[in-house]
């Protein structure tokens, strides 16, 4: 029993270090091209958010842009939300942080996403992947129907996936570099 568990173990390691060896390397010119990917994703994000937050976007509209916005992320990827009122900073599945922008008791929402840039370099992971991380700042501006308002801007750092991927195209296999986003991490907020 022992032996076929070492077996077992063996194997996946094996298998691991095969998967690792198998995605190529990301060359500087392909890592321009990934990095540019990356940030479109983040600023089709950001418009997906806008469009979802604005409570003048059709309740039909808003949730074609929910499911536009899942797209972008990597399954079981996490939105963190924070605010001025509490130090503990909740994070919930995209989806689901998603259709709470929705439905948000505010009369209007704007938000707004500024300074996009890359604070880490793409690095590679054992398993050939390469993970990075994009910094945004959201401005969130809500305001009630007797004229109260609420303002914060909130520094984010999003995870970003890359990996080599393959589709078919008439008949031949192709190879490309995909982009995925990943958990959006809360790191600071404050007023205004």
């Amino acid at each position: 029993m022992i032996k076929k568990q070492i077996c077992i173990v063996v194997f996946c390691l094996l298998a691991f270090a095969l998967s690792a060896i198998a995605q190529p390397e990301l060359s500087p010119e392909r890592k321009i091209a990934v990095d540019s990917l990356a940030l479109e994703k983040v600023k089709d994000l950001s418009k997906y958010i806008s469009m979802i937050g604005d409570k003048k976007t059709p309740f039909s509209e808003a949730n074609r842009a929910i499911d536009r916005a899942m797209e972008l992320f990597m399954e079981g990827s996490q939105m963190g939300v924070s605010a001025l009122s509490r130090k503990e900073i909740k994070y919930y599945p995209v989806r689901k942080y998603l259709q709470r922008l929705m439905a948000l008791n505010y009369q209007k929402v704007k938000i707004d996403w500024f300074n996009i840039q890359y604070i880490s370099d793409l690095q590679r992971q054992p398993d050939g992947k390469y993970v990075g991380v994009i910094t945004i700042y959201q401005k969130f501006e809500g305001i009630t129907k007797e004229g109260m308002k609420y303002v914060d801007t909130t520094k984010k750092d999003i995870t970003i996936y890359v990996e080599r991927k393959k589709t078919q195209i008439n008949g031949r296999e192709i190879g490309y570099w995909d982009v995925m986003l990943g958990d959006i991490r809360v790191s600071e907020t404050k007023k205004g």
